[in-house]
């Protein structure tokens, strides 16, 4: 491995973990390769350790450059830090806050950081202008030949610590070197176990490039798994993988989220969208292949995870799970419509539910339901139609998910009368269910609104018309319901962008 084992320097021999509730789930033994538990929080430390750590006398002296979206960065900052050379490190502007935080830490005064561009494509073009001012070494994040060495004994850890049957290791790609590093030191030592990469389907440059034979360049790339968005894969990388990896997979971004999640519950860690991709892979392919002789492991490439994203990442793990479906329910503008939608839920846990009364006689509701998968969403489906409602499957939807499911609503001439309340409920299975069945049927709703965010209490708001003259009889009838509510009837908000004039 080229003198690789002085990667140990910096790196430690991370942990290859059992993972019970995937192994359950799959059918099949599933195992973490805990390259988050390095002291970066990722793998790359030891490409870019092993790369500097060969720097002689006069390239030490005129120091590094590089460019990184942000792991290889700490890399390379701890190992200025370690070594003593001056390094300057250039970051798109899109890389977590949390990376070029641990950069500036980790490096300290050897490192300065450069933030441009919006890419790891634009980052290192920059890099190489800086390069040719000053004849710094550029150490790069992934073709060369140093580095690959380095990440190849994430590869020789797996074979040392499982010498038993292995069907295949799974590993998340962007320009290719751990990739390259990994299948070279496997196929070297162990032919018959199967190396497959594993890309986001918005930055898949490796998985065209073997597809053409040539390599390609992407245009744009998805900036959600950030850590592997580079828009070419390697020239060494790519000639490496074409001869040793057996396959190539496309993820997309709710698996990636289901996949950070189920890392989550297997070892209360929180794996960053890259790190993630790998085990998002090993579940697509186990779930299409049947004659699996072996262990299956996915490599965790790293935890440096942005705390704002987590919300992103449990609203879509759900859906990529196939345990959300998403759906847009038309049902008559009429009195116990409601009740009779929610009985063809039968005992489905409501995840949302979104509704403004309309011009037109027929009501349009956004409904989240808890399903038990694919098949099960089918059956529910089916229930809709077979009740006369119409409807339209969002779950597969993007632009419903992540816009249309937040603007559902804006000022109704038809909700006259209207009354807006908020209430608590104890987030119980079936606990939305129970409230509505307690509203009386003599006042109808004309603006609804839920979310199970997870929380220990279920917040509802809700649109009441209640004429004046019923308003006494309406306050007993809330005083009966048993659930904490606030009138917000006069809320500023509501009277800007929900009440009509």
């Amino acid at each position: 491995m080229d003198g690789a084992e002085r990667v140990y320097d910096v790196a430690r021999r991370s942990a290859l973990d059992d993972a019970p509730l995937l192994t359950a789930r799959v059918g099949r033994r599933v195992l973490l390769k805990r390259e988050d538990q390095q002291s970066v929080f990722s793998f790359k430390l030891r490409g870019a350790y092993n790369r500097m750590a060969q720097l002689d006398v006069g390239q030490r002296a005129r120091g590094v450059v590089t460019a990184s979206a942000g792991n290889h960065a700490q890399g390379v900052a701890l190992a200025a830090a370690r070594l003593g050379i001056h390094s300057i490190i250039v970051m798109p502007v899109t890389a977590p806050q949390v990376k070029v935080d641990a950069v500036r830490r980790f490096g300290g005064d050897f490192v300065d950081v450069v933030l441009t561009g919006d890419s790891y494509s634009d980052a290192q073009a920059h890099a190489a202008q800086l390069q040719a001012i000053d004849g710094r070494t550029f150490v790069h994040p992934f073709d060369d030949a140093h580095v690959i060495a380095g990440q190849a004994t994430v590869g020789a850890e797996i074979l040392d610590q499982h010498p038993g049957p292995l069907h295949a290791v799974f590993v998340p790609v962007g320009g290719g070197g751990l990739l390259a590093g990994v299948a070279s030191l496997i196929k070297s030592r162990r032919p018959v176990v199967k190396v497959i990469g594993v890309q986001s389907a918005d930055s898949d440059a490796m998985a065209r490039s073997i597809e053409t034979g040539s390599r390609v360049v992407l245009d744009e790339v998805g900036l959600f798994a950030d850590g592997t968005a580079v828009k070419q894969a390697g020239a060494l990388t790519l000639a490496l993988c074409r001869r040793h990896v057996d396959a190539m997979i496309r993820v997309d971004t709710d698996a990636i989220c289901a996949a950070i999640r189920d890392i989550y519950q297997e070892t209360r860690s929180v794996a960053e969208p890259s790190g993630a991709l790998a085990l998002a892979g090993l579940k697509q392919y186990a779930s299409t292949h049947a004659d699996i002789d072996g262990a299956l492991v996915a490599i965790v490439s790293g935890a440096n995870m942005n705390f704002d994203r987590l919300r992103f990442v449990a609203e879509r793990a759900e859906v990529g799970e196939q345990r959300e479906a998403v759906f847009a329910v038309t049902i008559p503008e009429e009195r116990g419509s409601f009740r009779r939608f929610c009985a063809t839920l039968d005992q489905r846990s409501i995840t949302e539910f979104n509704y403004r009364i309309g011009a037109t006689a027929n009501a349009h509701l956004f409904v989240g339901v808890q399903t038990a998968g694919r098949d099960d969403r089918d059956v529910l489906l089916g229930s809709f139609r077979a009740q006369g409602f119409g409807v339209l499957d969002l779950t597969d939807d993007e632009l419903a998910k992540l816009h249309l499911r937040h603007m559902i609503g804006g000022q109704s001439q038809h909700a006259r009368d209207e009354r807006l309340y908020r209430f608590e409920f104890p987030e119980r299975p079936g606990a939305l269910r129970r409230f509505l069945d307690r509203m009386h049927p003599d006042w109808n709703i004309s603006l609804f609104h839920y979310r199970n965010h997870g929380a220990d209490h279920g917040r509802i708001l809700v649109g009441i018309q209640v004429p004046e003259h019923e308003q006494a009889i309406f306050a007993q009838f809330l005083g009966t319901l048993g659930y904490p509510y606030r009138d917000e009837s006069d809320n500023r908000a509501y009277r800007l962008l929900l009440r009509s004039s």
